[in-house]
C-alpha cells in the first residue's frame, strides 16, 4: 500500500505545475518509501538479528538447566520452544498460546508456523485464569506477545495469575517493543499496535510485581525481568 500511494504521489508530482507543489509531493513519495526501509531494517534487526529468542542476556539471571519448571506465553508465533527443549531436555516447558489474539488468522502466521511448526503439547489459555496450580512454576518467559492482551484489566489479571503460579523465588520475563520515539520513527503508525512503557508499569504494578530489571534487547525492545 505504501508502494501505491508512493508511485501515486510521484506520477501526480508530473501533472502539477507549481513548483512548490511538486516538491512535496516527492518528498511525501521519498519519505514513504524510506519509512518501509528503515521498518524493514529494523524488524530484521529485532527479529533475525538480536538476542530476543536466544536469551544469552538471561544467563546471569536464570539458569534454565537448573529450572525445574516454565511456561513460555506466545500469541499465534513460537520461534523458542522447541530451542529451549532440545537445550535443556530436563526443563518441564508448558507452551501457552494467547487464545483469540489479533495474529491467529493472518496469512503471515500461517507462513511462520510452517517454518516453526506449534509446539505439539501447546495449550491455548485466557489471558485472566492461567490452568497452573499456586506457586508451582520457577520462570514465566512472554516474549513479544503480551501486548496482544488488548484490554489494561485483562492484562492486570494476566499478571495476577501468573503471580499466583509464581513460586516465591520466580521471575516473569517480558520482552517487548515500547509505543515510543524510536519505534514511531521507524514502524510510524505500526507504533500503535505497541503499549507505551508507563501502560507496563501501570499493568505490572496494579498486580502487585515489581519490576527489578529493565534492559534493551535492541534499541526497539526491552526486556523486563519481574518479581
Amino acid at each position: 500500500m505504501g508502494l501505491i500511494v508512493s508511485a501515486l504521489l510521484f506520477g501526480l508530482s508530473f501533472y502539477i505545475s507549481l513548483d512548490m507543489f511538486v516538491l512535496v509531493l516527492r518528498i511525501l513519495g521519498a519519505l514513504i518509501i524510506l519509512n518501509i526501509m528503515a521498518s524493514l531494517v529494523a524488524s530484521y534487526i529485532l527479529y533475525d538479528n538480536s538476542d530476543l529468542y536466544e536469551l544469552k542476556s538471561l544467563k546471569a539471571t536464570v539458569d534454565f538447566g537448573k529450572t525445574k519448571s516454565a511456561i513460555l506465553v506466545h500469541a499465534s508465533f513460537d520461534p523458542l520452544s522447541k530451542r529451549l527443549e532440545e537445550k535443556y531436555p530436563n526443563l518441564n516447558l508448558t507452551v501457552c498460546d494467547i487464545y483469540g489474539n489479533r495474529h491467529e488468522h493472518e496469512k503471515g502466521i500461517e507462513t511462520s508456523k510452517k517454518i516453526f511448526p506449534p509446539n505439539p503439547k501447546e495449550i491455548k489459555i485466557s489471558p485472566e485464569k492461567l490452568p497452573f496450580e499456586d506457586k508451582s512454576q520457577d520462570v514465566i518467559l512472554a516474549l513479544t506477545s503480551l501486548h496482544e492482551i488488548l484490554d489494561h484489566e485483562q492484562r492486570v489479571l494476566f499478571f495476577k495469575e501468573a503471580k499466583r503460579i509464581l513460586k516465591s523465588n520466580g521471575l516473569i520475563i517480558v520482552s517487548e517493543q515500547f509505543r515510543d520515539t524510536t519505534n514511531f520513527i521507524f514502524f510510524n503508525i505500526g507504533a500503535f499496535h505497541f503499549l507505551s512503557q508507563k501502560q507496563w508499569k501501570k499493568a505490572i504494578s496494579s498486580a502487585d510485581l515489581r519490576i527489578i530489571s529493565n534492559q534493551k534487547i535492541t534499541p526497539f525492545a526491552n526486556m523486563l525481568i519481574l518479581k
